[in-house]
């Protein structure tokens, strides 16, 4: 499976002073390329609506490797890292390149899903474990 789930360009709004992307873009960026992948594997927003579950972010590391700049064309690629079966906590990697290939960032998230009614820590669903399956692995990927 592709592992790109997120191409766009730089906007004016998202470069800082020093004229170069701003570190929040760069979670911006990675936040709507696992929600692209989410759809794209079949679990929408209005699914997890109706069973009252939402990720949370536990931690979020961000390595810078090259500037990006206003107008440059991005792309973003999202791997699944862990996945911890009996609590349902994951990580995902995102690496974020130029649209030469350079590798500008890699983005590492662990997480886990949220009740959002009991605001405790939840399993997925058991109709939701094949959805794991179509998750684009990393290579380094371990499941716990």
């Amino acid at each position: 499976m592709d592992k790109i789930f997120f191409k766009g360009q730089v906007l004016w709004a998202q470069i800082d002073p020093n004229r170069h992307l701003r570190h929040s873009a760069y979670a911006d960026f990675c936040a709507q390329a696992r929600s692209n992948m989410l759809n794209k594997i079949g679990l929408s927003l209005e699914q997890f609506a109706k069973h009252h579950i939402g990720p949370i972010l536990f931690r979020e590391e961000l390595l810078y490797h090259r500037e990006i700049h206003l107008d440059e064309e991005i792309y973003v690629e999202v791997e699944l890292t862990k996945f911890n079966i009996s609590n349902s906590r994951f990580s995902f990697r995102h690496i974020v390149f130029k649209a030469d290939g350079t590798k500008s960032a890699t983005i590492n998230v662990d997480g886990a899903w949220l009740d959002l009614e009991k605001r405790k820590l939840t399993l997925i669903p058991q109709e939701w474990n094949h959805f794991m399956d179509k998750i684009p692995k990393a290579d380094d990927y371990t499941e716990i």
